[in-house]
This record gives C-alpha cells, sequence and structure tokens, in this order.
C-alpha cells in the first residue's frame, strides 16, 4: 500500500492527541494498559501499525470521538499494512509458537493426517480451520505448523490476509508476495491475477511447500491462493464459513473442555499455580467457557499482579454485569475480538445480534428471533445466517440457534450501548408477551376445554398439534420461563397466573421437569399478589403434586394442601376441595398411612363425581387402588383399576378423550401389576407390554416401573433375554429421569440375568 503525501503518521497523531488531553506518557499508559516503552516507540515511529486491541484501548483512554476516532483508528490499519509490506517473507518463516500451548490433541492428529492425504489429478490438499473469536486459529495453526514442518524440506509460508480488518489483503497482492518468497524477481511477476495464480500453482506443483494462510475473509481472497495439486499443503484459518470453497477438509475449532481449559490456565500461571486454590483456579476455566483467549487474558491478570487472589477474581467473573469487563489485559480485551467479527455485519445482522440478547434462555430458534428483531422472517433467516457465518452464533441440525456465554455477554453490552432506553424497553414488550402467550397457548393443548388454538395466527402454526406444542415447550423451556420471572418482578401477575394454570395438565406429560416448582410457585405468588383465593388454592395444589414427583416430599405435600384447603374453604372453590383431599391422599400414600390415604382419596372421589368431573374421578380411584394393592389386597385393587379402565374405554361417561388415552396406559400398568402378584404371569406380561407400547417413549417413573416390573416377570417365566432387555431399558429410563439408584439396581440385574 502506497503512503498518502502530507498525512501526518500514526505516530505524530497520537502524539498529538496524546499532548490535547494533557496526560503524560506513564499516565496514557495507566488508563489504557498499553506499556509506556511501546507508547514511546508508536510517538516514534518505530511502531507504525500497532494491534487493533492496542488501537481501540488507546482510543477508549483518549476519549477519542467521531471522524477523530475513525481517522486514528485508520492510520493504524494503515500502518500495519505497510509493516506487512515491509517485512520479508522468506521460505520456512512461522511466527513464534507458545510454550504453554494445550490441547487440540485430536485436532493436531488431523493436520499431521492432512499432510499425508491424497488428493484427486489436479486438486491440491487444502485444511480449513474455522472457528469463531477468541478460540485460538491463529496460535492452532501456527503449533501445527511447526510439529508438521519437517515434512515440508522446501519451505512453510505463513501469510496474514488481515480478513477482519476494513481492507483485506487482495488476492493479487497475496500472490505478489508468495511469488517473491518463492524467489521470483518482481520483474517476473506478471501484471494479471490470472497469471500470478498460474506461476504460483506451477511453482508449488513440485515442492513440498507448506502455506499458512491466516485469517482470511472471503472465497474470492483464497481461491487463487490454492494449489493445484501436487506434495504442496495448505491451511486456512477463518471466522466466516467460506462455505463457497469445494475440495477442503474443514476442522472447526470448539472451545476447550474443561481439564484442558484448566491445564492452560495453569501452564499460564506457572509457578503460580501451586498459590492458587483448585477450586478457584477451576471456577475460572469454566467461567472462560473454553476461549483460549480468555484464558491468556485471565492468566496474564493474575501473573501481572501476584497480589491478586484467584478466588477473588472469580467472583468478579461470578457477576455477569461485570463480567466482560473484567476479560481485558494490557492491549488484549476479549470484547474487541468479538467486535471485530461484529464490525464485519451488515446493519440488519447487527440489530439481530444484540437484540437477542434479550431471549432469556440458552437457545432459540428463528421466529423468536424475528419477534425480537423486529424483523420479517426471510430478513431474520439472512442475518442468522451471516451470524452463523461469522461464528456469532452455533447452530444446530434441530434448527436451533444459541450464543456462547461470553458472546451473549457482548451482544448485552452492544444492547446497552446502541440502543435507547425506550428502543430496549420495546424490544421487552415484543418478547416477553408472545412468550407468554405461545407458552400459554401450547400448555392448553392439554387442557380439557381447550385444545387446538382457535385464532388464525401464523405463530401459532408451530402449535398445530398437541405433539408440536409439547415439542415447543420443552425445547423453549428457559425461554418461556425466563419471561415468566421477568413478568413476575415487573408486576404483570395476570400474565405470570394464565401461564402457571396453563401447565397444570401438560406437567402430566413431563413430571421430571426440574422447573414445575419454580413455575406454580410463581403461579402461587400472582394469584396472591391479585387476591385471587381459589387461583392460590389451585396453584398451592399443583405444588403438591410437585412435591408428589419422586423423589417425593409428603411432608411439603402437607403442608402444601393444608393450605390450599384453607383457601378453597374458605372462597368455597369445591373442586379445589377435592384436589386439596386427592393430593392429601397421595402424601398420606407415601407415608404409609393407607386407611387414612383411603379416607382422603374416597372423600376426593365422592366430591369430584358429585361435580361431574370423570376425569379427576377415576384419579382419585386409582389412589384408593394403589393403596389396597400395598395393603396386600391384590384383588380388590384389581378390581378397582379394572372400574377405572373402563370408565375410560365409556365415551359415554364425559371423560376428556386426551386425557383418557393419556390415563390408559397408566391403568394398564397397575392392573398389569396386580396381575402380577395375584400369579396371572402371562397375562401381567401382556398388559404391561400393552401399557409399555402405548407410553411410547416417555421417560417417566411410570414407564420405568412397568419396564421393571415387566423384567421381572419375564425372568420368573424364564424368558431370560427378554428380561435383560427390559432391564436394560429401565436402566436408561430412571438414569434419565435422574434415579441413578433405580438405574444402578437395574443394570445390575442385566448382569445377574445373564
Amino acid at each position: 500500500m502506497c503512503s498518502i503525501i502530507g498525512r501526518p503518521g500514526f505516530g505524530e497523531v497520537l502524539r498529538g492527541h496524546r499532548r490535547a488531553a494533557r496526560l503524560t506518557l506513564e499516565r496514557l499508559a495507566e488508563v489504557s494498559g498499553v506499556s509506556a516503552r511501546t507508547l514511546s516507540d508508536m510517538e516514534r515511529g518505530r511502531s507504525r501499525g500497532p494491534q487493533q486491541r492496542t488501537v481501540t484501548a488507546l482510543a477508549d483512554a483518549l476519549a477519542l470521538k467521531g471522524d477523530a476516532r475513525e481517522q486514528f483508528v485508520e492510520l493504524a490499519r494503515d500502518g500495519r499494512l505497510r509493516d506487512h509490506w515491509a517485512r520479508s517473507h522468506g521460505l520456512g518463516e512461522l511466527p513464534r509458537s507458545g510454550e504453554d500451548f494445550t490441547g487440540r490433541a485430536a485436532e493436531l492428529v488431523w493436520v499431521s493426517e492432512l499432510v499425508y492425504a491424497e488428493s484427486s489429478p489436479g486438486v491440491g490438499v487444502v485444511g480449513l480451520i474455522t472457528s469463531s473469536a477468541g478460540l485460538g486459529k491463529t496460535t492452532f495453526a501456527v503449533r501445527a505448523a511447526h510439529a508438521v514442518r519437517p515434512s515440508f524440506p522446501d519451505g512453510v509460508f505463513f501469510l496474514d490476509l488481515f480478513g477482519m480488518s476494513q481492507h483485506p489483503l487482495a488476492a493479487d497482492d497475496a500472490l505478489r508476495l508468495l511469488l517473491r518468497a518463492l524467489g521470483v524477481a518482481d520483474q517476473r511477476i506478471p501484471g494479471d491475477i490470472e497469471g500470478r495464480a498460474s506461476l504460483y500453482r506451477s511453482l508449488l506443483r513440485d515442492k513440498r511447500v507448506l502455506v499458512v494462510l491466516d485469517d482470511a475473509a472471503s472465497e474470492e481472497q483464497v481461491r487463487p491462493l490454492l494449489p493445484g495439486g501436487g506434495a504442496c499443503r495448505v491451511l486456512i484459518t477463518t471466522r466466516r464459513l467460506l462455505a463457497g470453497l469445494e475440495g477442503v477438509r474443514r476442522l472447526v475449532l470448539g472451545p476447550l473442555p474443561l481439564p484442558e481449559a484448566k491445564e492452560l490456565l495453569t501452564g499460564i500461571l506457572g509457578e503460580r499455580s501451586a498459590s492458587d486454590e483448585e477450586s478457584a483456579l477451576t471456577l475460572l476455566a469454566e467461567l472462560c467457557g473454553g476461549l483460549p483467549l480468555a484464558l491468556r487474558i485471565i492468566g496474564n491478570r493474575l501473573v501481572s499482579r501476584p497480589g491478586w487472589d484467584a478466588a477473588e477474581l472469580a467472583a468478579r467473573l461470578a457477576d455477569e454485569e461485570r463480567r466482560l469487563d473484567q476479560f481485558k489485559a494490557g492491549d488484549l480485551k476479549i470484547a474487541n475480538a468479538f467486535g471485530m467479527s461484529y464490525e464485519q455485519l451488515a446493519d440488519c445482522a447487527r440489530l439481530v445480534f444484540r437484540r437477542l440478547a434479550a431471549v432469556p434462555g440458552r437457545d432459540f430458534d428463528a421466529t423468536l428471533a424475528a419477534v425480537a428483531g423486529g424483523l420479517p422472517i426471510e430478513d431474520t433467516w439472512d442475518a442468522l445466517d451471516d451470524l452463523v457465518d461469522l461464528g456469532l452464533l452455533q447452530d444446530s441440525t434441530a434448527g436451533r440457534y444459541r450464543f456462547h456465554d461470553l458472546v451473549r455477554l457482548f451482544a448485552r453490552e452492544r444492547l446497552r450501548e446502541e440502543e435507547s432506553a425506550a428502543e430496549r424497553e420495546a424490544l421487552t414488550g415484543r418478547v416477553m408477551p408472545w412468550l407468554l402467550r405461545m407458552a400459554t397457548m401450547a400448555g392448553r393443548w392439554f387442557e380439557p376445554g381447550y385444545g387446538r388454538p382457535d385464532r388464525p395466527d401464523p405463530d401459532l402454526a408451530v402449535l398445530s398439534s398437541a405433539d408440536k406444542a409439547e415439542r415447543w415447550l420443552r425445547m423453549n423451556v428457559d425461554n418461556w420461563l425466563g419471561v415468566m420471572r421477568a413478568a413476575a418482578s415487573s408486576g404483570r401477575h395476570a400474565l405470570v397466573l394464565d401461564c402457571a394454570e396453563s401447565m397444570h395438565w401438560f406437567s402430566d406429560r413431563w413430571p421430571h421437569n426440574p422447573h414445575w416448582h419454580e413455575v406454580f410457585t410463581l403461579g402461587a405468588e400472582a394469584a396472591a399478589a391479585l387476591g385471587d383465593l381459589v387461583q392460590q388454592a389451585t396453584q398451592l395444589n399443583y405444588l403438591a403434586w410437585v412435591h408428589w414427583v419422586p423423589p417425593s416430599d409428603p411432608q411439603t405435600m402437607l403442608r402444601c394442601t393444608a393450605a390450599a384447603l384453607d383457601l378453597a374453604t374458605r372462597s368455597r372453590a369445591t373442586a379445589q376441595v377435592a384436589w386439596s383431599h386427592q393430593y392429601t391422599a397421595q402424601a398420606l400414600h407415601r407415608l404409609g398411612r393407607l386407611d387414612d390415604a383411603m379416607a382422603s382419596a374416597s372423600r376426593a372421589a365422592e366430591t369430584f363425581k358429585t361435580i361431574g368431573d370423570t376425569d379427576s374421578y377415576v384419579q382419585s380411584l386409582a389412589i384408593v387402588g394403589n393403596c389396597l394393592r400395598d395393603e396386600g389386597r391384590y384383588a380388590e385393587a384389581l378390581e378397582q383399576f379394572l372400574e377405572a379402565r373402563a370408565l375410560m374405554d365409556d365415551e359415554g361417561t364425559g371423560m376428556t378423550p386426551s386425557i383418557a388415552a393419556y390415563s390408559r396406559s397408566l391403568a394398564l400398568i397397575r392392573i398389569g401389576q396386580c396381575l402380577g402378584y395375584l400369579g396371572r404371569r402371562k397375562e401381567a406380561i401382556t398388559t404391561l407390554t400393552e401399557a409399555i407400547d402405548l407410553r411410547g417413549l416417555s421417560s417417566d417413573f411410570w414407564q420405568a416401573d412397568a419396564l421393571r416390573t415387566l423384567a421381572a416377570l419375564l425372568a420368573d417365566e424364564g424368558r431370560s433375554g427378554e428380561s435383560r432387555r427390559a432391564y436394560a431399558r429401565a436402566a436408561e429410563v430412571f438414569e434419565a429421569i435422574g434415579d441413578t439408584e433405580a438405574s444402578s439396581r437395574c443394570r445390575t440385574l442385566t448382569t445377574a440375568s445373564s
């Protein structure tokens, strides 16, 4: 790049801004984190093009805004390019590899295999290394190049393509630099890009050369730099996916696993790590999210400040509001790495990126992204593609997107900086009601009297069936529960209560969801705030159910039902009085107080029958049956369960079809168990098999219990192979619902029955 006549250099401009701010070199070093020696070298022209992180730190310290800041950054960028052009690009030249490089064993093997990989005629072997900011693409590529260097006796090139700058190195200029390094005199270098590329490929064809092209900007930039065959190998690093490149081998660098992250942090700290608590270093490594750049920043901060305590720094990082600010050390700042990618985005993609910070959950789909961005879905798709392409979002085959934790904090920072308070409030006003409305409508699919939404609404297309509604609720639980919390905090009690109420029947389909306690607690608190005693009793009864799900807490259940019964009695809410008796019966059953449990269940059954609630009446009959079974009265229990099943099968009882279908498998499980206790094993096996088939792939304690009972019956019948398979499947379900003890017992029985 040619210098501009009459334009002041970076050092001169830096000195002028420093003096205008009335800062000494030492004071500027203190506020910017850049050493006084480095500042002196810049002002005297010894360093004409400092790195972008350094420039940003200086611009912040000097409080540069607008045109002044833009000129300052541009001068530094021009200086970097001039320094780059002035460097000697000799064969075998590689940047230094750090001594504390850690992990990436499988990825290093991938590069080694690339060296010996075969290729089709006329197609060079090219490895493309991609990742988002901060994951150490360049560091990894340099380390890998040093490792395989003996395999390339004709040399190793390393060329920075400046892909993240506003002025990436042009392909024809890159070719000129590479041809010079190959020994081609300037006068022999063709003037057009096609001629340069042809000469470059011909020179590489018979040489064992490794070319490392760092920080590529686009397919157009690197295509002319790819070899046409032979023993040459090329490694490309880029933040972009470069999906248009054909015939390349791709490697995606992810975050370091926690053990490797901790090893890297310990390596950076050196001897200092021995004085820090193990738990503090582990927590620091976790908070860095596996990003090598973040780990290096934190390690450097501790090394440069011997008096600092690792546990204290971990406590600072634990505060999400301040975490991103802690990731800076001198001219290293994690936000700058993310900012380089952010600056590459179009305005539409930037808007979607920062507004997605308002989504409370860990992941989201394009529809929710469109709501947050306030954009049509087509524009949102384009923006999401750009964000994934630059590594600012991660996507999955399920059509979901997610932030890395530190990138989310950067997006939140951009939202605060670039959008007004009114715009942020409008964003909340879009996302919160939309998520609560979607969750409420999805939950009501399973509630008697609701089902399919009536209103034509494009957003509700994803709720067009019970299966789709259940899938949406499960996948978005962090999102709709997050806005429930926010709505409760902002006093939107009616919205919170509607959402909690809609989850009652759905919760039976997902009993081991760990969030139900919070959902129904928020519902009870919202009802209390609204002065709605009936709904408060209702939500307390739901909480009693939560504490009934294994591992149960019957004493807490009794406290909930007592409070609910008092509220329901005072407000003459007959149905909730009955539910209080029913949940009391379940608690007493868990405590082994079977006579008391049957009395409460019978009282609930009478009330439900009186008010015509067959759905609930059938459940009361089942509780009575469970008590009879546990007393050893198997024939009476069987009659009770058969009566319940008959009501489910009779369309004239008024039972809700969806609830009847769901309850049928539970009744069959109890019937099968009773048949087994009565010695009618073959009938029991047939019944339990039918029940398990009806439950499908559900992972709940009913399914696990049925499988365990079936396995035991099969073993008694001498059908050992089928028994082993049933025990193995039971172990998987118990593991899925968090009952590791039961899972272990089933696995032991699997082996024992071999």
